[in-house]
C-alpha cells in the first residue's frame, strides 16, 4: 500500500467540495488508500440565529441531520462513480480544531479540501488563516480547484534546495506515481538590485546572472539525484518566484502544483509563505502544500 494510505475530504457539501471529494476518490483508488469525508458544523451561528428567529427550535441538530444525509448521498454517489467506499462524518465544532483532531485521530496522510465555498479553504486563501491551518495540520494539504478528469498527468515541482524541497518532490511521487514530474527553481541574483542601482553595465550584470543560473542548475540535478527522480525534466529561471511558478504552471501544462510550505527558518517561513499563499491564490489547477 502507498504511504498515503488514508485520505481525509473536508467537505461544505459544496460544488466545488464535491470536486475535492472526487479528486480525492480518484486517488484513494489510484493509490489503495482508505478514504473518509467530514463536514464540521460550526454552532455559533446556528445558536445565534435560534435566539433571533426560532427559540424553540434546535437549529444545529437540523443542520447537523441534513449534513448527515448529504454525505451519505456523495458517499453513495463516489462508490457508484469510482468503485470507492468513503466513510462520512458530521460533527459540530470549530472546523479548523475539528479537522485536526480527525486527522490526528485517524492518522490521516493526505487532507484535501475545496478551493471555493464556504467552507475552510475559502478563509484559507482570502484570510491570515492560510497560516493557521498549514501550521497546525500534520499532513500535506490538497486544494482542488479544478473539476477532476482524470489522474494528474504533470505534475510542477517548485525546489529551492532546502529539506523541504526533497519532501515536496517524495510526495509528488507518492501521490501520483504514473505522473511526469518537472522541478522548477527560481532565481534571483543576489544583490542585483545594488548593482542596478550602481549603473554596473548590461554585459556584466548578464555574466553575473548566468553564473548564479549554472550554479542552481547544477544544484537542480543533484537535487534530482539524491531525490530518485534524475530523468524529471528541470527548469531553471530568473524572476519573482510566485508569479513564475504560477506561470510556468501555464506553460508547462500542469495539472497540479506541488510545493513547500516552509523554509528552515523563521524569516524563510515567512518568505516561503507568502509565495505558497500566492500560488494557492493565483493557480489555474489544483495545489498541494508539503509538509
Amino acid at each position: 500500500m502507498s504511504q498515503l494510505s488514508h485520505i481525509l475530504v473536508a467537505t461544505d457539501l459544496s460544488a466545488s467540495a464535491r470536486h475535492a471529494a472526487e479528486r480525492a476518490a480518484l486517488l484513494s483508488k489510484e493509490l489503495a488508500a482508505s478514504l473518509d469525508l467530514l463536514y464540521v458544523a460550526n454552532p455559533a451561528p446556528f445558536e445565534r440565529l435560534k435566539q433571533i428567529v426560532a427559540p424553540d427550535d434546535d437549529l444545529l441538530a437540523k443542520a447537523l441531520s441534513s449534513a448527515k444525509e448529504k454525505a451519505h448521498e456523495q458517499a453513495d454517489s463516489l462508490f457508484q462513480r469510482y468503485d470507492v467506499s468513503a466513510g462520512s462524518h458530521v460533527v459540530p465544532g470549530s472546523v479548523i480544531t475539528e479537522i485536526t483532531r480527525v486527522v490526528q485521530d485517524k492518522r490521516i496522510n493526505l487532507l484535501v479540501c475545496g478551493a471555493k465555498g464556504q467552507s475552510v479553504v475559502r478563509h484559507l486563501l482570502l484570510g491570515s488563516t492560510v497560516q493557521r491551518m498549514l501550521n497546525r495540520m500534520l499532513c500535506p494539504l490538497l486544494v482542488v480547484k479544478q473539476a477532476p478528469r482524470r489522474e494528474y498527468r504533470t505534475l510542477l515541482v517548485p525546489v529551492d534546495f532546502s529539506p523541504s524541497s526533497l519532501r515536496a518532490i517524495k510526495l509528488a511521487k507518492a501521490v501520483a506515481p504514473q505522473a511526469e514530474i518537472i522541478l522548477l527553481h527560481v532565481f534571483e541574483a543576489p544583490f542585483e538590485g545594488s548593482m542596478r542601482f550602481a549603473h554596473v553595465d548590461h554585459d556584466t550584470l548578464t555574466h553575473y546572472r548566468n553564473v548564479i543560473k549554472k550554479d542552481a542548475i547544477q544544484q537542480l540535478a543533484a537535487l534530482s539525484e539524491a531525490a530518485g527522480v534524475p530523468d524529471a525534466r528541470q527548469v531553471v529561471v530568473h524572476g519573482d518566484a510566485a508569479w513564475r511558478i504560477v506561470e510556468q504552471e501555464q506553460e508547462l501544462d500542469c495539472d497540479l502544483i506541488v510545493i513547500g510550505k516552509q523554509g528552515e527558518s523563521a524569516l524563510e517561513e515567512l518568505l516561503v509563505g507568502s509565495i505558497t499563499k500566492h500560488v494557492l491564490s493565483e493557480s489555474q489547477g489544483d495545489v498541494l502544500v508539503s509538509l
